[in-house]
């Protein structure tokens, strides 16, 4: 019994540790989102900004259209007609029934960003919700990046250009030079500056953003909602039997000195 609550221990130890070291190492302050996959409507527009600005270099192909439209509440012929836009092999519209996948090759994807882009479908589980929405709100314009033009709070030198710059606008990073008790100068961000007006304002950018995000972290997680359903039944069943299982042992052990 010692033993275990000592590997109990020593493993949540290690736990707070990588935790503790995770975030000291953020650079840039990330943003709470809130993740609902209840809200049908936030997930339609969610999957309409996806499919119209992320899919021509993303692909989502752990996930199928026909279980989008399932749990969106959407009909195959809705999902048909504004959710794909892309062709099989054989030039034909792509099916309802298939992988969300794009036609960019991996090899043409490499030559052009110097990186595959990844695979959405997992990547709110990989790198979580909050940083997804804060990444999505931290691009600047940056011209010398041959190629990009803009570069990104969240992730330095990110390949990926800014696709949703019609939406949002420009923006210019503002920094300032501090110098540490060692004499080394450095820049800390201070704020972004607009240059150019998007077609959304500054908050229905930020809802367009956290549409997206909840939709990205249904993808990773499509059963997240049911299978919370089904916990609070669950424990309630466990409370219960608990219960009865206490009555049942002191009747078993009530004469019994």
């Amino acid at each position: 019994m010692k033993s275990f609550i000592k590997i109990g221990l020593i493993t949540f130890g290690i736990c707070f540790v990588s935790y503790s070291a995770h975030g000291a190492g953020e650079k840039f302050p990330l943003d709470h989102v809130d993740i609902d996959h209840s809200d049908k409507a936030s997930l339609q527009r969610g999957a309409k900004t996806f499919v119209n600005y992320c899919m021509g270099c993303h692909s989502a192909s752990y996930h199928r259209y026909s279980r989008l439209a399932s749990d969106l509440g959407l009909t195959d012929k809705l999902v048909e007609d504004n959710l794909i836009f892309t062709t099989d092999a054989k030039g034909e519209p792509t099916k309802v029934g298939s992988l969300m996948e794009n036609a960019m090759a991996n090899g043409y994807a490499k030559k052009v960003f110097g990186t595959v882009p990844p695979n959405l479908a997992l990547i709110s589980r990989s790198n979580g919700a909050d940083q997804l929405c804060c990444y999505m709100r931290a691009f600047y314009q940056q011209p010398e990046r041959a190629g990009v033009g803009a570069n990104n709070m969240v992730f330095p030198d990110v390949a990926m250009p800014h696709v949703l710059w019609e939406l949002q606008g420009w923006r210019e990073a503002v920094f300032k030079t501090i110098v540490d008790d060692e004499g080394n100068e450095k820049r800390e961000f201070v704020e972004f500056k607009q240059i150019t007006d998007g077609k959304l304002s500054s908050d229905e950018y930020d809802a367009l953003v956290r549409y997206l995000v909840n939709f990205l972290d249904y993808l990773g997680d499509p059963i997240k909602s049911v299978r919370h359903r089904i916990g609070v039944w669950v424990m309630g069943f466990l409370a219960i039997f608990f219960v009865l299982t206490l009555l049942l042992k002191k009747e078993y052990w009530k004469d019994i000195h």
